[in-house]
């Protein structure tokens, strides 16, 4: 069986998505838009660009989609399903998942992270380094943890949010869709769907 695994997106978030991906011994195949004008990253070549990766999918693994952006990444996860290219969820040798969390494919978890009891984690999630999701929390697809941040309990999360990094947000909230919190944020009550927040508390930016 191929140990080849596709990582698409050659950025800086990239790099350490490839780490991950060697020490759980694969073999890493780096693919990315800007191919051929980027021919490598550090010391891993460039195959070529996310089409390319989608003709090469009878030699490979699976792939690994290294996207911050959560739309993008939806999109691109989203491709490499319905093409029948797996898309394995990673995670760090050092981070600690509780046996009854459930985490969904196309995920990753990196280094020092903690994703606590009975935590569901959606589609195509971040949880950053030294991020913190506690019990009974519920992320729907596509949300991104950034470093440093904690998820206390009961909280629910919804698609495609992103939680800067840094942030901490208080038990038992509902935070919506496609919200932003802005960097070092401390969320204290529930916030709609589509909404910025930044600050302490956290309150939403005038549109």
């Amino acid at each position: 069986m191929s140990k080849y695994l596709a990582v698409i997106g050659a950025s800086g978030h990239g790099k350490v998505i490839a780490e991950i991906a060697e020490l759980l011994g694969y073999e890493v195949l780096f693919f990315d838009d800007a191919y051929p004008e980027k021919l490598q990253v550090e010391h891993w070549s460039i195959k070529g660009c996310f089409k390319d990766s989608l003709l090469a999918k009878n030699s490979l693994a699976g792939a690994v989609v290294a996207i911050g952006n959560a739309q993008i990444r939806e999109a691109i996860i989203t491709q490499l399903q319905s093409n029948k290219i797996a898309t394995p969820t990673l995670i760090h040798p050092s981070a600690i998942v509780s046996k009854y969390a459930n985490i969904d494919d196309a995920c990753v978890v990196m280094a020092g992270a903690v994703i606590n009891a009975f935590a569901t984690i959606g589609k195509g999630c971040i949880i950053n380094s030294n991020a913190v999701v506690e019990h009974d929390c519920k992320l729907a697809d596509f949300v991104h943890i950034c470093p440093n941040s904690a998820v206390a309990g009961g909280t629910i999360i919804g698609e495609r949010t992103w939680v800067g990094i840094g942030s901490n947000v208080r038990q038992m909230i509902n935070i919506g869709a496609d919200v932003l919190i802005g960097a070092g944020s401390v969320v204290v009550k529930d916030i709609p769907s589509g909404q910025t927040v930044v600050g302490v508390p956290a309150k939403a930016l005038k549109q």
